[in-house]
């Protein structure tokens, strides 16, 4: 699945809600979000850009795919399509 190349960190947030992550803060370009979808807390970091690198939005998912144990490719599904 190709990754969309118009997104922004603000839509990736809100597409993120789904897993229960929320801003808890933003110091200038950049939001802090966490979650606790699995029972322990996982912040993650993503850039208020638009719209965000392809490669940056890759390491995202891969790292929230990390912390929810499911395939990126899933993840990517369920968030895109």
């Amino acid at each position: 699945m190709r990754l969309p190349r118009d997104l922004s960190g603000h839509d990736l947030a809100k597409l993120l809600r789904r897993y229960d992550y929320a801003v808890v803060r933003q110091t200038g370009s950049h939001m802090r979000l966490k979650s606790t979808f699995r029972g322990t807390p996982h912040p993650i970091t993503i850039p208020a850009h638009d719209p965000l690198k392809v490669g940056t939005l890759a390491g995202i998912l891969s790292e929230v795919a990390g912390y929810l144990e499911i395939d990126r490719i899933k993840l990517e599904k369920e968030l895109f399509e």
